[in-house]
């Protein structure tokens, strides 16, 4: 076939392979999966390094003069997703929808229309191309930044984004108005409208009355006691109240009290003189110390040893603390907030944990949901924990097959949302390592020859009891499996997992590395 037989059999099978995704898109009804494969879509007939797509429905929120907004990034860090944001109320995507005209420019830092802005600059954002979806006015707005095969944005790279958007706009206002019909209010809007958000996925009533809850303590200087089981972003929801609240431009220092030693916990928590004990070779500063005119979130406080909790509470009730070997008190002003995945009532009946210091710390509990609770959530979740895996592996787009969005959402998760995001990661190296499109269910379950987790069908891994294997090597099949999954179900927390298996964390460290199951980690 001579060479021009050969560039237009490509561009028919481009063309076809177009048809083909939009018509997928044309059966999604839900706004934030429309906007993934909509994005992905872009982001491969380009080559762009880096996409931005925006939904806007004016009708959707009376109380918001701006609408309703959904968003989602490809390639971009949290912080550079907050600044392509910003262009839709001034720059370059504020032109865009201003005007219902696309813009491209091979160089945006050296462009005079934008390079007087200092966010442009800074960044040198160099090749973008940016198209309206729909008119009068645009529902919505493509943003992409150029990458390694499209330096400069070529007028036929650009007539590609006009033409995809143009073709987007009536899927995108379809799915806009079926929102809209089906009374589909996002239940997070009001929430999200008061707060400074960022990184938070999901659109659940469980979600939406966890940020409600952030919205009406950010303000009050308020000890928190955050519960909820290991995994469901208690980390995070103290990360929100702190940069909501007065305190947000002081810092926000964080203390896991489960990876310490005991002998440590207090120099850590309190800081040391120098000389205080064998390690404090020159002065400690404690975390209270650090945390000084900000927020202290103490991680795990469950595990802080009885010795020290007398001290904890002293510093709750007079904001007074004395570091290792000082006699003299030195006055924190800290707002404490204290995050636990155990039942300190429990802990509280057995002893373990101060009856006064928990009811010090529970001053106002919250409770982070589970991922059961976020079932709504869990695609969007795992299509994002997909992108920031491609990113972080550079290993272009891979997407989620239908399937197996339907597979991480019939599962169970009892790591919640870390194991959720570690089982997805890993998928998406599975994927990538047999050069596929899509991650498939058998690259997020490969335990199994079947299209769900074991916990959904009851199977057995092929292999793990074979009637040719030895007693003994049966057994270590067995051992090494429950001990894999119980560090999947924990996200690799070592500590979680030997709680689980009632054993000793020493003990499951050695298995961990008899059996070849990595290193783990002890947070």
């Amino acid at each position: 076939m001579n060479p021009t037989g050969s560039d237009e059999l490509a561009r028919v099978r481009r063309e076809r392979d177009l048809y083909l995704r939009l018509l997928e898109l044309g059966r999604e009804t839900a706004i934030e999966p429309f906007l993934q494969e909509a994005l992905l879509l872009l982001v491969e007939m380009t080559g762009a390094r880096q996409g931005y797509m925006e939904l806007t429905d004016p009708n959707h929120d009376p109380f918001h003069s701006e609408g309703a907004v959904w968003f989602r990034a490809h390639g971009f860090s949290s912080v550079e997703v907050e600044q392509v944001r910003s262009f839709v109320s001034r720059g370059i995507i504020a032109s865009v929808l201003a005007s219902g005209e696309s813009i491209r420019t091979p160089a945006a830092f050296t462009d005079p229309r934008f390079n007087q802005r200092a966010s442009v600059s800074s960044a040198q954002i160099g090749a973008v191309c940016c198209a309206p979806i729909g008119t009068d006015p645009p529902c919505g707005v493509v943003y992409l930044q150029g990458g390694e095969h499209m330096p400069g944005l070529s007028d036929e790279c650009c007539r590609t984004v006009e033409t995809i958007a143009r073709l987007l706009a009536p899927l995108a206002e379809r799915v806009l108005l079926a929102r809209r019909q089906a009374g589909g209010e996002d239940p997070t809007v009001a929430a999200r409208s008061g707060l400074k958000l960022s990184g938070v996925i999901g659109h659940s009533r469980a979600l939406a009355r966890v940020l409600e809850q952030a919205h009406m303590v950010a303000a009050l200087d308020l000890t928190l006691l955050l519960t909820g089981e290991s995994g469901t972003g208690k980390s995070q929801f103290a990360r929100i109240v702190h940069e909501n609240s007065p305190r947000a431009d002081r810092p926000f220092v964080e203390l896991n009290c489960a990876a310490l030693p005991e002998t440590l916990v207090e120099s850590e928590l309190f800081g040391a003189l120098q000389g205080a004990h064998s390690t404090a070779t020159r002065p400690l500063v404690g975390k209270v110390a650090a945390a000084e005119g900000g927020t202290l979130l103490l991680d795990e406080v469950g595990d802080v040893p009885l010795a020290a909790q007398g001290k904890l509470l002293h510093l709750l009730q007079t904001r007074e603390y004395f570091p290792l070997g000082s006699a003299k008190p030195h006055h924190a002003d800290v707002r404490i907030l204290a995050a636990t995945n155990c039942d300190l009532s429990r802990a509280v009946a057995e002893r373990r944990f101060r009856e006064d210091l928990f009811y010090r710390l529970e001053v106002m509990p919250i409770r982070l949901p589970s991922l059961a609770e976020r079932k709504e959530d869990i695609a969007e979740l795992a299509r994002h924990f997909a992108g920031e895996a491609c990113t972080r592996h550079k290993l272009g787009t891979i997407g989620l097959a239908p399937a197996s969005v339907r597979a991480l959402e019939a599962a169970p998760w009892p790591g919640n949302i870390r194991q959720l995001a570690h089982v997805v990661e890993a998928a998406v190296v599975r994927a990538a390592t047999e050069r596929c499109a899509e991650v498939e269910p058998r690259h997020l379950f490969p335990e199994t020859a079947f299209d769900a987790p074991d916990e959904l069908t009851g199977a057995i891994p092929a292999g793990l009891f074979s009637t040719e294997a030895s007693f003994h090597e049966a057994t270590r099949r067995f051992q090494t499996e429950l001990l894999r999954r119980t560090l999947d179900g924990t996200g690799g927390n070592v500590t979680e997992a030997a709680r689980r298996l009632k054993m000793a964390r020493s003990h499951v460290h050695r298995l961990i590395r008899a059996f070849g199951l990595g290193t783990g980690r002890d947070e």
